[in-house]
């Protein structure tokens, strides 16, 4: 969802609400249809207190998710570039695959995997390049005392660059389950009814206006905010986007020039297979 469609959610949400209180203020009775105002503010507060306490507590909750994720984007991107120089302490012809593997694997998340997370396609699916790796290393046979410690250390960065993935991947279908969002919109409707109590036709249209549109612009606006933290990858502003991978794959090219290594990754620009 793009600033365009959430301020056109807001402006239509609070012109339906507004209204609708000025409609219901035509047919109510003056004072309102509270005999003590004073007492049904008091109860008013109870509801919107319970409401931002809830809200703010699953927007927290939704937000340490999608800091969570994108925290995982750039320790993968980290990640893949200290493999690439683990990798040349290898043995020669398993390096260069490996390496020209990593090269592909970076540009397969920035390119097909990303495309398929913001389109929630994603599901189960693996990493096809991370499978050629790991592959690759099982073909390895360390001899020196270097081949065997750069291969425990490529091994202990391959869990670690998996696990990034996971938390980099694990919001691709939500994070929020249907029943809070069933609680939320329940409660939404039933602070706006009770707002609507408040119609008085002694009190001045723009007043009654005020009293809804505000009520109903700040419901709308944490709505929107927890529906984008909820679903963070996508397009528009605040969305998560594959900058780390691709500063990576940057930083890759750089350190392969600065060894005098050459190597032809086998895959295109996007990370599919050639």
């Amino acid at each position: 969802m793009n600033l365009v469609v959430g301020l056109l959610v807001v402006v239509v949400m609070t012109s339906i609400t507004v209204g609708v209180m000025l409609l219901v203020r035509r047919r109510a009775p003056e004072g309102g249809y509270f005999s003590d105002g004073d007492r049904a503010a008091g109860v008013f507060g109870v509801l919107a207190t319970g409401f931002s306490v809830l809200l703010g507590f699953i927007i927290f909750l939704a937000f340490s998710s999608y800091d969570a994720s994108r925290t995982g984007a750039e320790t993968e991107a980290t990640i893949v570039a200290q493999q690439v120089q683990t990798a040349q302490f290898l043995p020669a012809d398993e390096a260069s695959r490996l390496t020209g593997e990593l090269d592909c694997y970076a540009r397969s998340v920035a390119g097909v995997e990303w495309d398929a997370v913001n389109a929630g396609t994603l599901g189960n699916a693996v990493n096809p390049w991370g499978v050629r790796m790991f592959q690759t290393a099982r073909t390895i046979d360390p001899k020196s005392a270097t081949e065997q410690s750069a291969y425990d250390r490529w091994m202990q960065q391959t869990a670690d660059r998996e696990q990034a993935r996971l938390a980099r991947v694990h919001t691709v279908e939500g994070i929020i389950p249907l029943p809070v969002w069933l609680a939320l919109f329940l409660i939404c409707g039933v602070i706006f009814v009770y707002v609507l109590r408040f119609a008085d036709p002694g009190e001045r249209a723009t007043s009654q206006a005020m009293l809804m549109g505000s009520v109903t612009m700040v419901i709308t606006l944490l709505m929107l905010l927890l529906v984008f933290f909820n679903s963070p990858h996508g397009s528009g502003v605040g969305r998560l986007q594959p900058t780390a991978m691709e500063r990576t794959i940057d930083l890759i090219e750089t350190q392969l020039a600065g060894m005098g290594l050459a190597t032809t990754p086998p895959c295109d620009e996007r990370g599919n297979v050639r």
